[in-house]
Order: C-alpha cells, then sequence, then structure tokens
C-alpha cells in the first residue's frame, strides 16, 4: 500500500456504485485519485470503469488495494455481508488502513466493526445526504464520526463530494444523518396534506407551492421533492422500502429518547401505508399519491421538471 498521504497518492477503494456510489466514486476518481471499485452489478461497474476507475474482481480484493476503504451501500445487512467474517473485506484491510462507511447504518454496528478491525486499521462512518442530483455535483452533506486523527486524514477527501460536518466519535455521523432523515421524512408525509387541504379549498396547486416556498412552511421537501409530484414519478430514485429502513432505524435511536415521539410515528405510520399500497419499492413520495387518489386529486403541475438525478 501506499504511503499515508493528504493528497491523491492514496489509494482509494469504493464498494457499492448505485444511484449516489457511482457518481461519488466517479467524482473521487475525477479529483485525482487511484479508485479501485466493485460492485455485484456488473453494470453499475462498466459506468465507473468508463470513467477512469479500475475494476477489482471482488470486495476484498478492493479491500486489500485500498489505503481508504469506501462502502456505500442501501442497507446495514449489506455491509455486514461485505464487511464481516474471517473473508470479508473488514479482514482484508492492511494496518494502517481507514474504513469509510457512506451508508447509513446502525450506530452499534460500526462500532462492533472497530471493536472486530485488525490491528492498525481505523473506521469513519461517514453517511450523506442530498440525493443523487448531490452526488453528482459534489454538494452532499456528510457526516463524518470518528477519532479527530482520522477525521483530519479522511475530511480533505470527502470534501471532493460535499460539505463535510464532523459529528464526534466513530457511530455520531449515523445518528446525526438519522435526525436529519426523521426530519425530512415527516416533512414528506406532511406536505401531500399541505397541497390537498390547500386545493380542496379553492387554492391554485402552483399558488400554494409558491406561497409554501416563501414563508415559514418552506423546507427541502418543499423545493427539491415537490416537483417529483407535479411529475407524477414520485422520485423513484429512493424507495419506500429505504425510507421505511431508515424509519426503523430511528425507531431503534428513540428507544433512547424516554418519551413517544409522535410526529416521528405518524410518520413512520403514513410511510407504511404507502408501502402497504403501492409496494416497497417505489417512490418514496407515494406518501403524497395515496392523500391524492383518497381525496380524488390531481397533484400535477406543468412545468419542466427535469428529474433530480438527472440535474
Amino acid at each position: 500500500m501506499t504511503e499515508i498521504s493528504d493528497g491523491p497518492t492514496e489509494t482509494i477503494g469504493f464498494v457499492g456504485l448505485g444511484t449516489m456510489g457511482g457518481p461519488m466514486a466517479k467524482r473521487l476518481a475525477a479529483a485525482g485519485y487511484d479508485v479501485v471499485a466493485y460492485d455485484i452489478d456488473a453494470e453499475a461497474l462498466a459506468r465507473v470503469v468508463d470513467e477512469g476507475v479500475t475494476a477489482a474482481t471482488s470486495a476484498v480484493e478492493c479491500a486489500a488495494q485500498a489505503d481508504l476503504f469506501c462502502t456505500s451501500l442501501p442497507r446495514p445487512d449489506h455491509v455486514e455481508a461485505v464487511m464481516a467474517g474471517s473473508d470479508g473485506a473488514l479482514a482484508a484491510l492492511g494496518p494502517g488502513s481507514l474504513w469509510i462507511d457512506l451508508t447509513t447504518n446502525r450506530r452499534g454496528l460500526v462500532q462492533t466493526y472497530l471493536e472486530q478491525a485488525p490491528p492498525g486499521v481505523s473506521i469513519v462512518d461517514s453517511p450523506v445526504t442530498g440525493a443523487v442530483d448531490g452526488a453528482r455535483n459534489g454538494t452532499l452533506t456528510l457526516f463524518a464520526g470518528g477519532s479527530e486523527r482520522d477525521l483530519d486524514r479522511v475530511v480533505p477527501v470527502l470534501e471532493h463530494l460535499g460539505m463535510v460536518i464532523r459529528c464526534g466519535p466513530l457511530g455520531t455521523g449515523n445518528v446525526v444523518k438519522l435526525v436529519t432523515n426523521q426530519l425530512w421524512f415527516i416533512a414528506a408525509a406532511a406536505i401531500g396534506e399541505g397541497f390537498a387541504l390547500g386545493m380542496a379549498n379553492g387554492v391554485e396547486l402552483s399558488t400554494l407551492w409558491e406561497a409554501i416556498k416563501n414563508s415559514v412552511g418552506d423546507s427541502f421537501v418543499a423545493r427539491h421533492d415537490a416537483p417529483s409530484i407535479f411529475a407524477g414519478h414520485y422520485d423513484p430514485s429512493f424507495s419506500l422500502d429505504l425510507c421505511l429502513k431508515d424509519l426503523g432505524l430511528i425507531g431503534e435511536l428513540a428507544d433512547e429518547v424516554g418519551t413517544d415521539l409522535p410526529m416521528t410515528e405518524a410518520a413512520t405510520t403514513t410511510f407504511a401505508r404507502a408501502a402497504d399500497r403501492y409496494g416497497p419499492d417505489v417512490g418514496e413520495l407515494h406518501v403524497a399519491k395515496r392523500i391524492e387518489d383518497d381525496a380524488d386529486i390531481s397533484m400535477r403541475l406543468d412545468g419542466h421538471w427535469i428529474p433530480h438525478w438527472e440535474k
């Protein structure tokens, strides 16, 4: 492995090249890093190879070559499948290497892996937010948890992907990410209700949207996500199943609070109702479609709504 450096002399391993991971791997390669990557989807791997990334034949081979090893996977069990065991990627990491988990993960899982890591191997958890357009354009926000020494090492690398917020010790990156998702899901569950309330009482949808964006009702959901409702595709880049996965992780954190969290509980119920009706693999904003269908209204709005994953 190469000598540890703050610059692009370090080799980056990258496993998980889906809607978020693929664009992140490409950006790191474009920044001058030697990126070695793997994904079980051969087409996803081929897309990043076309952008200057070197293909590995397995996650273990990828980890063995890496100074910094990144994983960007949909679920905690996918991380376990890649990292766990004597024949997993964690065991393949060499002394002086560092694993950066970009997955929205379970706090305790990454903390457990630090105890199991080979000597001289460090871990940072750094889940991301900002959707596919943020990954493509380098405007993500990354929530990084780890020792100050490890964060000093990885932050200059992660800044090629967006803004990095240092959250505290290992595991706190995931806590902060889940809090932001908690508030996002509550807003996403509510915006269709606001549109329906106004429309049912005689206000045009376009007027409602402008008013919301220029008032105390403003939010990321109103500005970034509402066009997916207007276009009628409801954002297939993030599924109801992933929403419910994150809401389950949020529920685990909620056990530590010592009281009920009724807004979070209501959002969980709302997303579960949408998944029961439309299936778990459809876009997250089917929480608004359910209201449309039940109220017999249409939230289509004329406009040139470019999907955010194409921006």
